[in-house]
Formats: structure tokens, C-alpha cells, sequence
């Protein structure tokens, strides 16, 4: 018996392999054990609890550890019961430890994921074997019992020992002694029940056999005892049922309810089963239909009938009365059902039981039934109909029959349709059971459960018939293992553990605190710590937990990172002469803790066995080459982890001096093959053409894809010159056409004959759309868009976008949407500006794409709804003020605020009466600001301004108005000063106020003083003036000498800026007009530009003011816009003396100038000029022009007006000239009889001509009032006079408004006596 057990354990070993398999499966759970020395035999109880509370228990499973076979069983511990899975341990003779040592560790379960080693043993050698207990045989869960009889529960079990029985009833110890109506049979646990004389519910309940021995324990199932029942039918009365005939009509059974369900069918008095058929039929609740009654179907004995199975016992309902009359017919009419009732119902079903469906209609002729499931065909070998296809019955039902089943009911006036969708939910079943074990002891073993269910099972183990809730983790990989990896390459640190509850796995690196997750670590479900990309600082000291609510246990790995082997110095191609000698070279960096080997071969073989042939660390040489010499030559460099190679040709030539080498490109490569085909990759394999004496370099490998962009040619890998074959990396869903280039110093091949088409398979997309936003365009939505994926990237067809959100913070599940072939997607029906989460996945016909990265972004905003309140006003000196406000509560915002802006404008000055409110003005203050400084204020003026917020939407309501004002300032300079009425010794000024006063005048301040011949200054003379004078007269002044005039305006805050002027007194009764008049008197002066200043003032334009001396009066402000190339505009400016200012007008918004002061002489030629300003003029808010105010508008309508009345004038002279008017003519052709002659007299109308004569106007005579008279005739031309109104001629053209007046003087020489004909004027048109 020990060779065999030996044997057996020896086939263990070669089986199980150096790893444990791993399983995984659906609803599975796994025990893990590990026996250690002198454990004793234990069982493992596995339920599944699922539908319905349905329990699912193991089949017998025994997992046998031996011990000595002499020394026998030990002290039993341990419990079986009927599924279980049992636990045996066995030891050997100490002498054959070898067998059982500790170092083995046995796997059990081999083949396929769950699939167990049966390991046959002697019959002999289990007979020797203790046995715990299995349950053999036990009555079923639900017992329902006669209470004529005595009550049997089955409970038979084997074991070795014999096992002793017990019973629990309802949870409790049920004491079988205790009860003289229960007895317990012999050698068995089966009880027998006498209720006789005793009522059989005080026995009903839920039993439990459990079985044991001394070592272990079975457990029963559950064994629900119910008593059958029959109840009576409640008394009824039923009333006769009178009907029409052709109506519909339901006879309700409603039987009680029993124990089982009882069965129900109908018959009369004569115990005679109804007849039944297409129009009449029994549901499957035992109610009686007729689509349509029949006279016939009168009769008074309608019976319904429950017959009880297990008692054996049928009672019968009150008999029902159908009367049908015939008095008023029900006409034809199109089917409807009865039952089910609506469009559609539901209906659950268990699987592997049997599915009936139910379907009733009424309608006259009879309608017909039929069946068909929607998407799908009927199982044919399990489908039947049943009451004349009413029923439709699907026996061992499958998760597959789940879905939607129509049943169709049809007469000749129509059809009508039902919808029953079937679900199709299951108690728990075994995928696959836990198999016996044997195991030795210190052997590691694991128990697998399959099983499913619908709702998934809640799977728990039991030991000994004691549940396993709880056990201290255990860590089963061994401590301290080195695991050495190569750099890029993934590494894999196992960390199997076990324990109850299952532990949580957790990896710690180095001193390291935190929890290694995420990138570059990947933690799997068992355990296993993986990097998927190794780097050198990945090396360390890596410590897996593995933790409960029990306690923690950890183990310690190693982990080496080594740098890769790779070749640098490879060898190269040799062209070598015969008897000469060869070298190739083949250098190798490594990791410095690996030692590389290197190997050489030729042309894929061994080297020859030649002491020619010399390898060294580095290199290969061949001594005095021969032709037998020539190949491929291959250095392969390997470690224990890696390995890496490189060749090289070697070619033999003669010695003899050859010929000039030519060289050109290389031959295209051919014969292209395609080997090792899988989906994402391919190898292609080519022979190369020839190089034409210069080695190729390398060789381009190019592809067409036939599906996508035909005829478009991409480059997709290059490799070296002295390699034939690539490994080609490939996209799915691509039809692929190869071609190879080679490469040498003369450039590249022609291309070689393509491939031949490869195909990947479709697959889901391995990419998402990029550049992913979103941003709102709407008060209520949000517009997410992307970057569409390339055809190469969709990977299969059927591409579309699966656009996911929800709110952040406020929504945990995402809302998604499909979409296709475009690049956008609009949100409807967002709060305004919150944020939201949403990502785009790329999905097609095989999958959906990786998980999409979530991105913010915010709905879209809308106008604030608030205005900044609390609004103030600091005035910090003449021009400048500072606003404060309490900024707006966020939420009212309504979107990013952006800042603030502040509209204001001046009112009028303080010293005018009335408003003369210039243009608005808008400052903006960025951010979420609560002050701003206003620039550029005018004094002594009335502000008004007003406050508003800005989002990215716009501005929110205005803040109530809020007035200020600006304090004095000094004034502006007066607008001019003449010199006028010059005499001997007086000079008389005036002057204008000052265009902006700046506040109160208080009045003004001339300085003037005598100019010399030398241009030297005399004494100053100040004379103080009031602010209503304009003029003064100056006395007692020199004559014949120049005066210079210094002359500004004052405030209460002081004086403004100076204006100056130069004049002469009389000398001898001449006027000197000019200083240069008198040359001898007074020299030229050099001229100066002092104190060169530049204000914007807005709208109104900008300020120039400067200080000026010198003799010319031409005094010019030039300016140009910046950055362009016309010409200077310039104006002309008083050129006194002095300071000075200038306004520029009409300036642009929003443009930079350039501005100087020029002087020029009498030629004009420049004499001196400023530096140059830059002014830029602040943009203004536009205004909307009204053009009917503009005066060039207006210029132009004039224009246009005077031109038409000139051409007016024009046409009517010319026709009053020349030609004879047609009216003759016309009333000549006019053949009307009515028409009366009338009297010619000096006011017809006559012919003009040039000669004297004067002919009167047959047939027409004019009134002394200058009219003509209307005849009788409505066809003649009337009111021809001045006094008439305007009338219409024969045409209906108007020509009252051209009618000339009639007094006249007759005697005008050759001019007409009547004023120009209508008629004519219009016709000087045609």
C-alpha cells in the first residue's frame, strides 16, 4: 500500500506543475487551507442563498489527509453534512517522509478553470480509512404530509464510524426521547410521527438532520413539513347570468387555496366536463371564457370543481345560470382581449421551470391566436400549445427564453396584439461543486464553488457544520522572494493570501508610508502588485499587507530593475580580399551585476571549428579569408534576462586590381511575405535587390490602407540595412498593402510590388476624442465638443460618441447621449453657469473605447440680475474721483464676472444755469473691484454716474443714479486777445472769456512790458482787471515801441494759463503793423517753444498748451495719426508771444497721434519745431448718428432739390422757344361730332411760330376767366386756365400743377400771350 501511495503522490507531482492554477469564475468562491502537522479530519459546508431565500447546498465532497496507517485515527474533530465538502488527513510511515516532505506543496484542481485531479483510490485503502459522515438519503424540502397518516422524514448516513443522529426543529434541539409520539429508527435518523389522535399542525415546521461521528459532522437540508390542506368553498349566491347573445362573457371559479394548489376544471350536474374550444376555454386560474355566447351556451348547470391531490378530496362551487337572449344581438366586432388586459404585462419565471403564457381575446367571428417572440425564435423542442392555442408552454426554461413574446388575436375585421415581457430570474444551480481532496500533511488546498443565480447569490462556507465567518489572514507567498525584471519590462510581485473575511491586499515600498496605486502600479484582485513599465528607481524593498477586521499579516519581496543588454558597436558589413584578414567588432553595454555570454554564429550554424577564427570579448576575427569564409556572420549577447544580437555579411573578393566600383541605388527588395499573422501585428519577410556596391543602409517599409485612404501611402517603420524582416505593430479594421524601399548613400530603391492585402480585424476603438471642451452659448445649455477620431482610429465600423454629464457636486450618476458623424453636443435645460463634468467615449459596432477623461467646464451665463448698491463718491482733487460700491452677491452674478464699469457724464458746469450734458463715458475695473478712479474730470462741474456689473454675457442693471461734483479749478486761457485802435501811447486790448472757466471768475490780470531794439525785456506793468470787463485801454505808453502783453484769467483757486500779443504804438501817425516793418529798429529774435504740455479732453478733443517766443507769427500745430504715411495736417494758431493752447478737434476714439508746434517765416518755411507728442484718444462709447441732422445730409438734399428746378426751368424755356405745341394737332385728330368750335377771341390759345403772325386755334375758344369750358364731350382737354384746379388730360397724366397764369400782356412782341400749354411741358419730358 505504500508503493502505491508513493506512486500516486510521484503523479501528483509531475501533474500539478511548478504553479498553482488559478481560478476564476462567475459566482464562484474559493477555499483556501493549508494542513498543518497532526490536523485532523474537517469538513467545509458551502451555501448559496438567492431567489426567494432558495439555499443551494455542496454535494458530499471529502478532501482525506493521512497519517500513519498504523497508528490510526487520532481524536475526531470536525462535522459533515450533506453537502459538504470533507476533509481527510493522512500520514505516512515516518519512514517514507521523503514522500510527504514539507517542501511539497500539491496542487489538486489541474485542467481547465475548475475542473478537479480525480485521484482513484484502492477500495482496500479507503476501507481502511476513517470516515466522517455523509448523508446517503433525506426527504425532500418541502414535505407535505396527509394528517390521516404518520408523518416520515428520511435521514439516512455512512460514516466510519457509524454516525449517532439528532434533529432540530424550527432552529431548536428537537428531543426525539421526549416525545412518545415520535420515534427515531434503529441505526438511522429517519423519524416516524404518530398523529393519530393528535393534530398534524402542532408538527409543522422546518426539520434538520445533522449526522457525526468522531470525525466530523453532516447537516440535511432543510426540510420544510407542511400539513395538506382542503378548505371548503365559501357559501355564495350566484345570480343567473342573462347576456345577448354574441357578447362576451367570464364564470369565475375562484377556488380557496389549498395545500398544494388544488386542480380546477368545469362540469354539469351530470359529472360531465364542459366542452370547450376555440370560443370557449378554461384560464389557467380557472375562470371560464366566451369569446362570443351562443343561444346554446343556456343552462343552469355551470360547475366549477377544485379537486386537492394529496387528500384526494374535490369540492364543488354553487352551479351558475346562463341565460342568452336573442332580443338584440351584438353585431361583428374586431378582437380584444380579456386577459391579459393593456398593451402589455410582465411576467417572472424560475429557471428550469416551466413558463406558461396566457392570452384570451373575445370578438366576433372568433378570433385566432398565434405566438411569436419579438427578436428571436421559439425554442421548437420545448414550446407546446395548450387550449386551443391560448397557452403557450415553454418547459426547462433558460436564461435565454427571457425577452418580449406577442401574441397576436385575429378575426376578419382585424387583429389585435399583446405584449408579455418575460423575465427570467434563477434560484441558485451549480456551475460547478467542490470535488473531494487528499491531502498530506503541511499540503496547501484549495476548494472551488461554482454557482449562479438571478439576483447573484450570497455564497458562505461552514467547517464542521460551523459557518467560516471569521479567520486571521494569512500571507501564502513565500517571505523574502528576489524577483528580477529588465528595464521596460513589467514586473510581477505575487502576494497570495488567505483568510476570512477576505483580506484586503496593500503594498508599501521601501520606509515608504503610502499606499502604492495608481500609475505605474497596478494591484490585481489576487493580490499580485504589477509594474507595468520598470524602471531602475523601481528597485527597493516592496512589503505586501494582507488585512481584515481579524488582524494583519505581511511578507517582504525583493525587486531588481537591470539595465538591458544592448549591443553599441555592431558589426558591419565587410568587403574583404582574399588571404586577408577580417574583423568584426561587437561591443555590449549590460547591467554591471549581469554577465553576458557571447556566441557567434555563421549563417545561423556554429563556426567553423578553425583556429582562424578568433573570438575575443569584443570582437570576431578571421585570418586569411577564403571564399568557404563568406556569410552571414551573427553575435548574440545573452544574460540570465534577457538577450540581444546583431549581424553582418562578409564578402569575399579577389585580390587582382578591379575596376572602377560604380555605384548607384539599390535594386527594389521582392518576394514580400507576410508570416506570423496575428490581429494587431504581422511580420513581413523580403529578400533584398541588389545594392550596386554600396551597402544598404536601410530599408523603408511603407502602407497603403485599401479601406480607409486608398491610394494614399504612409511610412510605418524603418529598420537596418541588414535585417529582412520587421515586425510590424497594427491598427484593427485597416485592409493593409506593403511595400519595402532600401536605402543606400545614393538614396532610395524604387518601391518593391506590394503585399498582398492583410486584413485586421475590427475591434473597439483604443483611443477617445481629444481636445474636449465645453463651454455654455445659452442661458440654459452647454455645448461639449471635440476632436473627432480618424478612420484609422475608429478601429471598426459603427463609430459614434457616447457624450456623457452631470452636475458637479450636485449629480452622481452621468447622463449620456449617442451621437455620430459630427463633432459637437448641446446640453438642453442647464441651471445658468454651474459646473458640470461630462466626457466623451468613443463607441462602435465592437466596443466601447478606454474610460474618457472627465473635464470641467461651466453652462452658460446669462445678464447679472443685481446692480451694485451703496454707491459713494470720494473727489480727490479738480479731475479726478474715486467710486466705491458694494460689489454684487455672486449668485447674481449668473456667470464669470469679468469686473465692473462705470457709466458717467457731465451735467452741465456749476456756473451754468441750464444742463449741457456732454456724451457718456464708460470706465471698466476688472475683477471683483469695489473702487475705481475716474480720470479727466472737468472742475466746477456736475457729474452724474451709475454703476453696473459685467459677466462674460454682458452688463447687469444699472445702480440708481448718483450725482457729484468737481471743485474749482484754475481757468482755462481767455479765447483771445486783439490789440486794437493803436495811437501814440495807448494801446486799447479785448479779449474773450475763457472757453472752460473751471468755476467763478474773479477776474483777470494783464502784464505787459517795452520790447527794445535789442529784443531786451523792460520794466513789467500788471494791471488787474474784473471778470465782466472785455476791453481796456492801456494810456501813458512809449511811442513807436513794442509792447509785449501778457494777459490770463483767475479763480478763487488761482490763475490759469497766459496768453500773449505784440503791438507797436504810433510813431509820426503810421500804424506798424509788424515788428519787421521797421528792420532797423528791432532784430529778429531766436524763437523758442518752452513748457510743451498735451491733455485729452474726450470727445471734445485734445489740449496742446506751450510758452512761446520770437519774432514769427506763424505759429502751426501739426499732428498725424501714428504709424501712418500722409501728409501733416496742420492749423493755424495765434503766433504771439507768450503761453498759448490749442484744442484739436475731431480726433478719432480710440487712435494714437502724433502732435508738434512748428513756427515757419514768411515763406513758410519751418523755423522751429517741438518735440513730437503722443496723445492716444480713449475710445468712446459708439453713438447712433442720426442722419436726417447732419449737415452735409442736408447740404446734399438742397443740392439735389435745386438741381431738379434748375433742369425744370430749362425744359420749360426751351419748349417756349421753338416748335409748335400739339394741341392742334391732337383736337385736329379728334373726330368726336360733339364737340362744338368754339369762339376765337384774344384768349384761344394759338399756334406759335416764328414769323409775327398770330393764328388763332381752330375749334377752341378760352373764357375771360382764363378757363375752358367743358362741352358736352368728356373727351376734350379742359382747364387749361390758371383759376381751375389741377385736372387730368385724355391720358390721365396731371397737369393742373403746370398750368401757367393767364394775365399776360398781349403785346410781348413775339412771345405768346398765354402762359406755356401743360401738354407741352409734359411733353419736353418725352
Amino acid at each position: 500500500m505504500e508503493a502505491r501511495l508513493t506512486l500516486l503522490l510521484s503523479i501528483l507531482l509531475w501533474l500539478s506543475g511548478p504553479t498553482w492554477p488559478v481560478f476564476t469564475a462567475k459566482h464562484s468562491t474559493v477555499l483556501r487551507m493549508l494542513v498543518a502537522s497532526g490536523s485532523l479530519q474537517y469538513t467545509a459546508a458551502f451555501t448559496a442563498h438567492g431567489l426567494s431565500g432558495d439555499v443551494l447546498l455542496v454535494p458530499h465532497v471529502v478532501l482525506i489527509v493521512e497519517e500513519s496507517d498504523q497508528a490510526g485515527p487520532t481524536q475526531g474533530h470536525g462535522q459533515s453534512r450533506c453537502g459538504s465538502v470533507k476533509v481527510t488527513r493522512r500520514t505516512m510511515d515516518r519512514k517514507r517522509k521523503w514522500v510527504l516532505s514539507s517542501e511539497v506543496f500539491l496542487v489538486i484542481f489541474l485542467g481547465h478553470m475548475t475542473t478537479a485531479l480525480e485521484v482513484p483510490l484502492d477500495p482496500k485503502v479507503l476501507e481502511g480509512l476513517p470516515q466522517p459522515p455523509t448523508i446517503t438519503n433525506q426527504s425532500p424540502k418541502d414535505l407535505i404530509i396527509d394528517p390521516r397518516e404518520n408523518i416520515v422524514i428520511h435521514c439516512e448516513a455512512k460514516g466510519k464510524p457509524l454516525p449517532s443522529f439528532s434533529w432540530t426543529r424550527n432552529g431548536t434541539h428537537f428531543d426525539v426521547e421526549k416525545d412518545p409520539k415520535v420515534l427515531m429508527k434503529p441505526n438511522s435518523g429517519t423519524l416516524v410521527i404518530d398523529i393519530s389522535g393528535e393534530k398534524a399542525e402542532a408538527y409543522e415546521g422546518v426539520y434538520q438532520c445533522t449526522a457525526r461521528n468522531e470525525h466530523g459532522t453532516a447537516v440535511s437540508n432543510n426540510n420544510i413539513v407542511r400539513q395538506s390542506r382542503s378548505p371548503l368553498w365559501s357559501k355564495e349566491r350566484n345570480e343567473a347570468v342573462v347576456v345577448q347573445v354574441g357578447v362576451s362573457l367570464v364564470l369565475q371559479c375562484r377556488p380557496p387555496t389549498g395545500v398544494p394548489p388544488p386542480i380546477i376544471f368545469w362540469m354539469d350536474n351530470n359529472f360531465q366536463r364542459l366542452p370547450q374550444n376555440t370560443r370557449v376555454s378554461q384560464a389557467l386560474n380557472g375562470d371560464l371564457y366566451f369569446s362570443n355566447v351562443l343561444v346554446a351556451d343556456t343552462r343552469n348547470d355551470y360547475i366549477c370543481y377544485a379537486r386537492f391531490p394529496h387528500t384526494q378530496t374535490i369540492q364543488q362551487k354553487q352551479p351558475i345560470t346562463v341565460k342568452v337572449l336573442d332580443s338584440s344581438p351584438a353585431g361583428e366586432r374586431r378582437p380584444r382581449f380579456l386577459t391579459p388586459v393593456g398593451q402589455s404585462s410582465t411576467q417572472m419565471v424560475l429557471r428550469g421551470e416551466a413558463l406558461e403564457l396566457e392570452c384570451i381575446a373575445e370578438g366576433l367571428p372568433t378570433p385566432e391566436i398565434s405566438w411569436q417572440k419579438e427578436n428571436g425564435d421559439l425554442p421548437s423542442s420545448r414550446t407546446s400549445y395548450q387550449t386551443f392555442q391560448k397557452t403557450l408552454k415553454i418547459v426547462d426554461v433558460t436564461e435565454a427564453d427571457a425577452g418580449d413574446y406577442r401574441c397576436t388575436a385575429k378575426n376578419r375585421l382585424g387583429s389585435e396584439h399583446h405584449i408579455i415581457k418575460v423575465n427570467v430570474k434563477a434560484a441558485p444551480y451549480w456551475i460547478s461543486a467542490p470535488r473531494n481532496l487528499i491531502l498530506a500533511p503541511k499540503e496547501s488546498g484549495i476548494l472551488t464553488c461554482r454557482v449562479s443565480g438571478d439576483p447573484k447569490p450570497r455564497i458562505t462556507w461552514s467547517v464542521n457544520g460551523v459557518p467560516i465567518e471569521t479567520e486571521a489572514p494569512r500571507v501564502l507567498t513565500p517571505p523574502d522572494n528576489l524577483y528580477q525584471v529588465i528595464t521596460n519590462r513589467p514586473a510581477l510581485l505575487d502576494c497570495a493570501s488567505f483568510g476570512s473575511p477576505t483580506p484586503t491586499i496593500t503594498w508599501f515600498k521601501d520606509s515608504q508610508t503610502s499606499i502604492l496605486s495608481g500609475d505605474p502600479y497596478v494591484i490585481h484582485d489576487n493580490g499580485t502588485l504589477e509594474i507595468q513599465v520598470a524602471q531602475p528607481l523601481n528597485s527597493g524593498r516592496y512589503t505586501c499587507i494582507a488585512s481584515n477586521n481579524l488582524g494583519t499579516k505581511e511578507n517582504h519581496v525583493q525587486l531588481e530593475v537591470k539595465e538591458p543588454t544592448r549591443i553599441l558597436a555592431q558589426p558591419e558589413y565587410k568587403e574583404v580580399q582574399r588571404n586577408w584578414n577580417a574583423v568584426f567588432e561587437c561591443k555590449v553595454k549590460h547591467d554591471p551585476t549581469l554577465h553576458p555570454t557571447v556566441t557567434w554564429l555563421k549563417d545561423n550554424g556554429e563556426l567553423p571549428d578553425d583556429e582562424r577564427f578568433v573570438v575575443d570579448t569584443d570582437s570576431l576575427t578571421i585570418k586569411g579569408v577564403t571564399e568557404e569564409d563568406a556569410g552571414n556572420y551573427t553575435c548574440f549577447m545573452n544574460t540570465t534576462l534577457d538577450q540581444d544580437s546583431a549581424s553582418a555579411w562578409l564578402t569575399v573578393v579577389e585580390a587582382t586590381p578591379t575596376p572602377p566600383t560604380v555605384y548607384e541605388r539599390p535594386d527594389p527588395p521582392t518576394d514580400l511575405e507576410l508570416t506570423d499573422q496575428r490581429e494587431r501585428s504581422v511580420q513581413l519577410t523580403w529578400t533584398p535587390g541588389d545594392d550596386h556596391n554600396s551597402p544598404t543602409e536601410k530599408f523603408l517599409i511603407q502602407y497603403e490602407d485599401l479601406l480607409h485612404q486608398p491610394g494614399v501611402l504612409h511610412n510605418l517603420s524603418e529598420v537596418e540595412g541588414t535585417k529582412t524582416t520587421a515586425q510590424l505593430e497594427l491598427s484593427p479594421y485597416v485592409y493593409y498593402s506593403f511595400r519595402v524601399l532600401a536605402q543606400n548613400r545614393m538614396g532610395y530603391s524604387r518601391p518593391s510590388a506590394p503585399s498582398k492585402q492583410y486584413r485586421t480585424n475590427p475591434a473597439a476603438p483604443d483611443v477617445n476624442p481629444t481636445d474636449v471642451q465645453g463651454v455654455g452659448t445659452d442661458s440654459d445649455n452647454l455645448v461639449v465638443s471635440w476632436k473627432e477620431l480618424t478612420g484609422l482610429q475608429s478601429n471598426g465600423p459603427g463609430l459614434h460618441y457616447q457624450v456623457s454629464w452631470r452636475q458637479k457636486g450636485v449629480d452622481d450618476e452621468w447622463v449620456s447621449e449617442t451621437v455620430a458623424n459630427t463633432s459637437r453636443f448641446v446640453v438642453s435645460g442647464t441651471p445658468t453657469y454651474v459646473p458640470y463634468e461630462f466626457k466623451v467615449q468613443a463607441v462602435n459596432d465592437y466596443g466601447p473605447g478606454p474610460d474618457p477623461m472627465v473635464i470641467e467646464g461651466f453652462s452658460g451665463e446669462d445678464l447679472p440680475t443685481s446692480a451694485p448698491d451703496s454707491i459713494r463718491v470720494l473727489v480727490q482733487n479738480v479731475t479726478v474721483a474715486e467710486v466705491h460700491w458694494e460689489p454684487v452677491p455672486s449668485s447674481t452674478v449668473r456667470g464669470q464676472l469679468k469686473g465692473y464699469k462705470v457709466h458717467y457724464w457731465r451735467e452741465r458746469g456749476l456756473h451754468q444755469a441750464e444742463a449741457q450734458q456732454k456724451g457718456e463715458q464708460v470706465l471698466a475695473f476688472s475683477g471683483n473691484r469695489s473702487e475705481g478712479r475716474l480720470p479727466g474730470l472737468v472742475p466746477y462741474s456736475l457729474y452724474t454716474l451709475n454703476v453696473r456689473v459685467v459677466n462674460g454675457k454682458g452688463e447687469g442693471p444699472a445702480s440708481p443714479n448718483h450725482n457729484f461734483e468737481t471743485p474749482e479749478g484754475v481757468p482755462g486761457p481767455p479765447s483771445f486777445l486783439h490789440v486794437k485802435e493803436p495811437t501814440m501811447d495807448t494801446l486799447t486790448l479785448e479779449w474773450g472769456p475763457p472757453q472752460d472757466n473751471n468755476g467763478r471768475l474773479t477776474g483777470y490780470t494783464i502784464k505787459y512790458q517795452p520790447v527794445n531794439n535789442s529784443n531786451d525785456l523792460g520794466p513789467v506793468e500788471e494791471v488787474t482787471l474784473l471778470a465782466n470787463e472785455t476791453s481796456v485801454t492801456l494810456a501813458n505808453l512809449k511811442h513807436s515801441t513794442r509792447y509785449k502783453f501778457f494777459f490770463n484769467a483767475k479763480t478763487i483757486k488761482g490763475s490759469g494759463p497766459t496768453i500773449t500779443e505784440e503791438a507797436f504804438t504810433l510813431m509820426d501817425e503810421v500804424l506798424i503793423q509788424q515788428p519787421a516793418v521797421d528792420v532797423g529798429k528791432v532784430r529778429p529774435i531766436a524763437p523758442t517753444f518752452t513748457n510743451v504740455n498735451s491733455s485729452v479732453l474726450g470727445e471734445e478733443g485734445a489740449m496742446i498748451s506751450w510758452e512761446y517766443a520770437g519774432p514769427d507769427k506763424n505759429v502751426y500745430v501739426e499732428y498725424i495719426e501714428e504709424n501712418s504715411k500722409e501728409e501733416w495736417k496742420k492749423e493755424i494758431v495765434n503766433g504771439s508771444n507768450g503761453s498759448q493752447s490749442y484744442l484739436i478737434k475731431g480726433l478719432k476714439p480710440g487712435t494714437s497721434y502724433r502732435v508738434r508746434v512748428v513756427a515757419k517765416d514768411h515763406s513758410e518755411a519751418t523755423v522751429l519745431s517741438t518735440e513730437e507728442l503722443l496723445i492716444t484718444v480713449p475710445a468712446m462709447q459708439s453713438k447712433q448718428v442720426d442722419l436726417a441732422t447732419q449737415g452735409w445730409f442736408i447740404g446734399l438734399m438742397c443740392a439735389i432739390a435745386l438741381l431738379i428746378l434748375v433742369l425744370l426751368i430749362v425744359c420749360f424755356i426751351k419748349r417756349n422757344k421753338g416748335g409748335k405745341y400739339p394741341v392742334k394737332e391732337k383736337e385736329d385728330a379728334h373726330q368726336d361730332p360733339e364737340i362744338q368750335p368754339m369762339k376765337e377771341d384774344d384768349g384761344t390759345f394759338g399756334e406759335y411760330s416764328d414769323t409775327e403772325d398770330h393764328k388763332p386755334l381752330k375749334g377752341s375758344r378760352t373764357p375771360s376767366n382764363g378757363t375752358v369750358k367743358r362741352d358736352d364731350s368728356d373727351d376734350s382737354l379742359v382747364d387749361y386756365g390758371e383759376g381751375g384746379d389741377g385736372q387730368f388730360n385724355e391720358d390721365g397724366s396731371f397737369i393742373g400743377q403746370y398750368s401757367g397764369k393767364k394775365e399776360k400782356d398781349t403785346h410781348e412782341g413775339n412771345e405768346s400771350s398765354e402762359a406755356p400749354s401743360p401738354v407741352n411741358a409734359m411733353n419736353s419730358f418725352v
